[in-house]
């Protein structure tokens, strides 16, 4: 898979304790919008999808992980490789945090299922909307850097968003 761009902090001990957390999101587009679950609390846009779980392949993720965070369905002769990104700074408590991103284009069924949130996503108030990307973009790069862990994944989402925007 390509890379799409390395997100680096370089505040870390490279030879330090790592934890690693692979994740999976799905870019799902429609009369030029995009599927994105927007987290109402902090005013940003992701791409559904998340952490992989033991045993899970890629794909398998993206399946899951797209119909809990926003009730669609992913059909999965429809997915193509987009790209990664690759995020790596100071972990809390482990001195290395590395995360491997991997985006896939997609395609949905019609209609909306019902929402599989976790705490954390209901307390977000995650809320799936077909959005324009570069309103997406605009709102992602408006979050405050003191909200630290929202600013980092609301600036990684803004970079794909500006790939997809490119090309």
């Amino acid at each position: 898979m390509r890379m799409l761009f390395t997100m680096d902090e370089q505040n870390y001990d490279p030879a330090g304790r790592k934890f690693s957390r692979p994740s999976v999101r799905g870019i799902i587009r429609r009369a030029g919008k995009i599927a994105m679950v927007h987290a109402l609390k902090h005013d940003y846009y992701k791409f559904p999808g998340g952490g992989m779980e033991p045993g899970e392949d890629r794909i398998e993720t993206l399946i899951r992980e797209v119909r809990e965070e926003s009730g669609l369905q992913v059909l999965p002769e429809s997915v193509e490789e987009y790209g990664e990104v690759y995020r790596i700074e100071k972990g809390h408590p482990e001195d290395v945090f590395e995360q491997e991103n991997f985006y896939y284009l997609c395609e949905v069924a019609e209609g909306v299922g019902p929402q599989a949130l976790d705490r954390y996503e209901l307390e977000e108030g995650f809320t799936l909307e077909w959005v324009d990307p570069e309103k997406a973009r605009e709102t992602n790069l408006r979050v405050p850097a003191d909200h630290y862990l929202h600013w980092r994944m609301a600036q990684r989402e803004a970079g794909v968003l500006q790939k997809i925007l490119e090309e």
